[in-house]
């Protein structure tokens, strides 16, 4: 028996075309456009390119008065700890805590026994010495008195003057005194309380005039020199004005940093000494270049520097000094002193290539300040 007849159906036309484009893609992807491929490579005149565009301003040297800004402390210009020279009772206190006092006061008074007797003593002793040598003088000018006795005589009188010396200075110990003008600033010390000798019984300061400590590192301290103005800034906001005064001529093994001292007024006796301070010295003024930090490059030796254009539009790279910076502005020295600057494109282009300059105007925020603080 023969199958049944099978009934042939008619597609769709949109079927047909579909399948029309399918095979049109698949021919232009296995195959590509012939046309465009060459035997040959094509002449450089074809694929000369047009010089880079960069974007340069036009910056001159300005002047500028940099800053150094050190953390430090506050000391008083004389400190001195009060020691007994001698033991003793404590028998009077012609002192107050806190008061001030004149360089040969007396601040302290230690029981001195039998002393002031002892010493009255000692000096009839030396007066008759004295007048035992006078009298050996005659004698001996009339050869009456032997050698040995009159050396005998001079051994005396030598002996009653130590003895004077030494009990006067036990006396002036039973009496300290101020070293300087200052503030008793510590009396630890009762009457009736038995000093011993080199025990501390107070402490006198002097600030009328403070001086402030602080360290620098090796970068910063090159710039500094003697009598550059300083102002401290202290922790409630006030300021107090000075110079420099010292600089360390060797840094410190551990931090490699140099430590300075700083002399400032303090006219008022405000009570500073001890506390914390942040100094700012203000270092000589120079001409300087401001621009972006991200525009500093280093060079092939390793030098910071920055690119910038000549007449001709062609790359030029010069090492420059830093004299300062912050997160938006870097200071520097070493460029002409007008200068056509790349700032934007510059990592684009190598030194003497030719460039397509475009002009911009300078941005407002890399003006030059007046002052600028280094940290």
């Amino acid at each position: 028996m023969w199958p049944k007849r099978f009934n042939r159906q008619t597609f769709p036309a949109s079927y047909l075309l579909a399948s029309g484009l399918l095979l049109a893609l698949v021919l232009w992807l296995a195959f590509g456009d012939m046309q465009h491929f060459r035997a040959e490579a094509p002449d450089a005149t074809e694929t000369a390119e047009q010089p880079l565009r960069v974007e340069v301003s036009e910056r001159k040297r300005q002047p500028y008065v940099p800053q150094l800004v050190a953390q430090g402390q506050l000391e008083a210009a004389q400190e001195v700890d009060l020691r007994a020279s001698t033991s003793g009772f404590v028998q009077e206190k012609p002192v107050r805590l806190g008061q001030r006092v004149s360089a040969g006061e007396t601040l302290l008074i230690l029981d001195n026994d039998a002393l002031p007797k002892r010493l009255e003593q000692a000096r009839a002793n030396l007066a008759l010495a004295q007048a035992e040598l006078a009298g050996a003088e005659n004698l001996r000018r009339r050869e009456l008195i032997s050698q040995p006795e009159y050396l005998r005589l001079q051994a005396e009188l030598s002996r009653s003057v130590a003895e004077v010396a030494e009990l006067s200075r036990q006396l002036d110990d039973t009496r300290p005194t101020a070293p300087f003008d200052g503030t008793l600033d510590r009396l630890d010390v009762a009457l009736g309380e038995l000093l011993q000798p080199g025990e501390v019984w107070g402490r006198l300061i002097d600030d009328r005039t403070l001086t402030g400590t602080a360290w620098v590192s090796q970068l910063q301290v090159g710039r500094l020199s003697d009598g550059l103005p300083v102002t401290a800034r202290l922790l409630g906001g006030t300021t107090l004005e000075g110079e420099l005064s010292h600089i360390a001529s060797r840094a410190e093994e551990e931090t490699r940093s140099f430590y300075i001292e700083v002399t400032l007024d303090n006219p008022e006796h405000r009570r500073l000494a001890g506390g914390s301070a942040e100094f700012t010295v203000t270092l000589p003024p120079e001409q300087v270049h401001t621009l972006s930090p991200a525009l500093l490059t280093l060079n092939a030796q390793g030098n910071l520097s920055v690119k910038h254009l000549d007449g001709n539009d062609t790359v030029l790279q010069t090492p420059v000094t830093l004299v300062s910076a912050d997160t938006e502005r870097a200071y520097v020295t070493g460029l002409p002193k007008s200068v056509r600057l790349i700032t934007l494109g510059g990592g684009l282009v190598d030194v003497g290539q030719q460039v397509n300059a475009v002009a911009v105007e300078t941005s407002p925020d890399e003006e030059p300040n007046d002052v600028q603080g280094e940290r």
